[in-house]
């Protein structure tokens, strides 16, 4: 007959060298591959570029004017020397005209007003102009299309008011 002693754990462990601390750096290592994914995909770096994906600036330069970038809102040269932001007859009363950089509204007849369209919020560009209001639908923001006040937060500051006035048909920088 066979004498058949058990083996202890430490014996068994000797038998198999290298195998657990090796699953064991394996798995660490897969766990620590895991959380770096999940940490940059939930960060921000530091230039300023919002999850988004738009440049967001807490001081932002009004929206057609030549700020540290020097850019203008776009168009052409008009008479009086501003720029042609767009055509009167396209913005309706009540309402208004989302542009590359601004909304541009009428709130009473003959009236037009222009406003940044980055929502002070967190930097989502407005999308939709209904009511009365200029709405951000990232988190449900509203603002006043006669004023850019906000109606409706969380966003807390109005959005930044670019002057502009009518020249001929068009609807121009001042």
């Amino acid at each position: 007959m066979t004498d058949v002693q058990p083996r202890t754990d430490a014996e068994i462990q000797q038998d198999r060298t290298g195998s657990t601390s090796t699953r064991r750096v394996v798995l660490m290592g897969a766990g620590g591959i895991g959380v770096a994914a999940a940490l940059a995909a939930c960060g921000t770096d530091s230039s300023g570029t919002n999850p988004n994906g738009t440049d967001f600036n807490k001081n932002p330069v009004p929206a057609g004017s030549k700020g540290t970038e020097g850019g203008s809102t776009g168009g052409g040269d008009a008479a009086a020397g501003g720029t042609v932001l767009v055509a009167a007859s396209k913005v309706e009363v009540g309402g208004g005209v989302i542009l590359d950089d601004l909304v541009v509204t009428q709130p009473e007849e003959g009236t037009f007003k222009a406003f940044s369209k980055i929502c002070t919020h967190q930097g989502c560009p407005v999308s939709k102009i209904e009511g009365g209001q200029i709405k951000c639908l990232c988190h449900a923001s509203d603002f006043d299309i006669a004023t850019g006040a906000v109606t409706k937060g969380p966003a807390k500051a109005a959005l930044a008011e670019t002057a502009v006035t009518l020249d001929g048909d068009n609807i121009v920088t001042a």
